[in-house]
C-alpha cells in the first residue's frame, strides 16, 4: 500500500484494507469478506459499541456472550493495570502461584456450587473442554478402568474450536474441516421446535424432553457402560441457537448419569456468571455437576481467561492417587487475567447483579421478548434469563422453516447491524445474550429496533 493511497482513504478505509489484507478472521468466509470488508468497532460504553464512522449499536450479543458487566469498567481496568506493574506474569507450574491465581480459586468456590472447591485455570473455553476431556480420562485411569473413555455429547452442540473441543462439539461443519478424535459420541439435542417443525405438528414437550434423555441411556446400552466415561452439555445450548431444554430433560439426564455411573460435565462457559439468573446454569437446574467449564463472563471478556471447575470427590481421587497432572498452559492462572477477573465478580457481588438479572431484568426482557412473537416471521420466542432466541419460520401455523439457501437470518442479521442492534443469527434463529446490565430503557430499544429488522427481513424475502 503506498503513501498517496493512504493519505486518500478514510480511517475506517484505512484498517479495513490492513484487515482484509493480512487478518484471517474466525469463523468467516473471506471470499465474503472482500465483497464487503468488516464493519470496525473502535469504542464501546456500557452496552453500546460505536464503529470507526460513528454509527452506535446496542450490543445484544455482550460481544461473544461473554461482557457481562458491560463496557468501560474502570475498576476492571485498575485491576489490570495495577497488577501489571506489580507482576505482569509467572507460571503456575513447579510448585508456584501468585497472589491472584491464589485468591481466585478461592472466591470462586464461593460462588460455585457447595460440592466444588477447586479450579484448573485456562486461557478459554476450548482450553477449559480440552481440560475436561484429559480429566476425565485421568479419573478413570486412576479407578483403573482406562477402558471408560468415550464422552458422549449432543448434535448440534458447541464446546470450543480446538480439535478436542471441537469433537466435543456436535456441529457438523466443523467436524467436516478438522474431523473428531476416537472415543466421542453424539446423540439428539433437546430442540422441541425443531423437532415438531420435522414432524409438522404439535408435540408433546415434556414427552419430547424424557425422549431426548432416554437417547442417552440408549447410547449407553449400544456401546456398553463399561465403555463410557462421561456425559456433557451446556445446561442451556448457547451457540447452536439457544436451545431451551424441558423441563422433563434435566432430571431424567442427572438420573441417567447415575444409573450407568458415568460423570456428568455441565459446560458453564456461556451459562456462567449470572446468565440464566442464578450464578451458573447448574444451580438453575440443579445439576450437581462433576466438572464444570468456564470462560467468557469470568472475567466480563477484558481479559482471555477460563477454567475447570473440580467437584471435590474428583479432587480427591486426583489428590491421594493420581499423582502428578501433566498437564497444563503457560498461561494457567495468569496474575493479570486472574486479578481482572477477581475484580469482576466482586463487582458482580457488589451491585447483586444475579439478583437483579432473576429478579427485575431478565424477567422484564422475557416478557418484552415475547411480544415479538406476534410478528409474522417469528415462530417459536425462547429463552431464560439473559437468554433469548426468535425462531424466523416461513409458516408459523405449519411448522415450516425457510429452505437454508435462502440465509433468511443472514439476512435479518445485517439489517440488525443496519438499524442500531447487533442479534446473532444461527441458521435462522436470531439470538441475544446481552450484557447483564441492560437496563429496562435499554430493553425497549431493543424490541423497537428488533421488531423495525422483522419487517426489513419480511419485506426482502417476500
Amino acid at each position: 500500500m503506498n503513501q498517496a493511497t493512504t493519505t486518500d482513504m478514510s480511517n475506517t478505509e484505512k484498517w479495513q484494507s490492513l484487515d482484509t489484507a493480512h487478518h484471517l478472521h474466525p469463523f468467516t468466509s473471506h471470499k465474503d469478506l472482500l465483497q464487503k470488508p468488516p464493519r470496525i468497532i473502535e469504542s464501546a460504553t456500557g452496552v453500546y459499541l460505536t464503529d470507526s464512522d460513528g454509527n452506535e449499536l446496542l450490543d445484544m450479543m455482550a460481544g461473544l456472550w461473554c461482557v457481562n458487566m458491560g463496557y468501560g469498567r474502570q475498576e476492571l481496568i485498575d485491576a489490570a493495570s495495577s497488577q501489571i506493574q506489580q507482576l505482569p506474569y509467572y507460571n503456575a507450574f513447579f510448585k508456584t502461584s501468585t497472589p491472584p491465581a491464589a485468591e481466585l480459586s478461592a472466591l470462586l468456590s464461593e460462588v460455585a456450587p457447595a460440592h466444588i472447591n477447586h479450579t484448573f485455570f485456562t486461557s478459554s473455553g476450548s482450553e477449559a473442554n480440552d481440560t475436561v476431556l484429559r480429566l476425565v480420562w485421568r479419573y478413570w485411569d486412576i479407578l483403573g478402568k482406562p477402558e471408560k473413555r468415550v464422552v458422549i455429547s449432543r448434535k448440534n452442540a458447541y464446546h470450543g474450536s480446538t480439535i478436542a473441543a471441537s469433537s466435543l462439539g456436535g456441529m457438523d461443519d466443523m467436524h467436516a474441516q478438522g474431523g473428531i478424535i476416537p472415543d466421542v459420541v453424539h446423540v439428539e439435542q433437546p430442540n422441541w421446535f425443531a423437532k415438531r417443525c420435522e414432524l409438522g405438528t404439535d408435540l408433546d414437550r415434556e414427552e419430547f424432553g424424557r425422549q431426548a434423555a432416554q437417547s442417552i441411556a440408549d447410547k449407553i446400552e449400544e456401546l456398553g457402560a463399561d465403555k463410557v466415561a462421561a456425559f456433557i452439555a451446556e445446561p442451556i445450548q448457547g451457540a447452536g441457537g439457544v436451545i431451551v431444554p424441558p423441563d422433563s430433560y434435566w432430571p431424567e439426564v442427572k438420573r441417567i448419569c447415575e444409573h450407568y455411573g458415568i460423570l456428568l460435565i455441565a459446560d458453564e462457559v456461556i451459562c456462567g456468571f449470572g446468565r440464566t439468573g442464578e450464578w451458573f446454569g447448574t444451580d438453575y437446574y440443579d445439576l450437581k455437576p462433576d466438572l464444570m467449564p468456564i470462560a467468557k463472563g469470568l472475567s466480563s471478556g477484558y481479559l482471555p481467561i477460563g477454567g475447570v471447575l473440580v467437584a471435590d470427590h474428583v479432587m480427591d481421587l486426583l489428590t491421594t492417587r493420581g499423582g502428578e497432572l501433566n498437564h497444563g498452559y503457560t498461561y494457567s492462572g495468569h496474575p493479570v487475567c486472574a486479578a481482572v477477573a477477581i475484580a469482576n465478580i466482586q463487582l458482580m457481588q457488589r451491585e447483586n447483579i444475579v439478583q437483579t438479572v432473576r429478579e427485575s431484568t431478565a424477567p422484564y426482557l422475557q416478557k418484552r421478548l415475547r411480544e415479538l412473537g406476534d410478528h409474522p416471521l417469528v415462530g417459536e420466542v425462547r429463552g431464560v434469563g439473559m437468554f433469548g432466541a426468535l425462531e424466523l419460520v416461513a409458516d408459523k401455523e405449519n411448522y415450516i422453516k425457510f429452505d437454508k439457501d435462502l440465509g433468511v437470518g443472514g439476512i435479518c442479521r445485517d439489517h440488525c447491524f443496519d438499524n442500531g442492534i447487533i442479534m446473532r443469527a444461527v441458521g435462522d434463529a436470531m439470538i441475544i445474550s446481552p450484557p447483564l446490565v441492560l437496563q429496562a430503557a435499554d430493553i425497549d430499544v431493543f424490541i423497537e429496533r428488533a421488531w423495525k429488522c422483522l419487517d426489513l427481513t419480511h419485506k426482502a424475502i417476500t
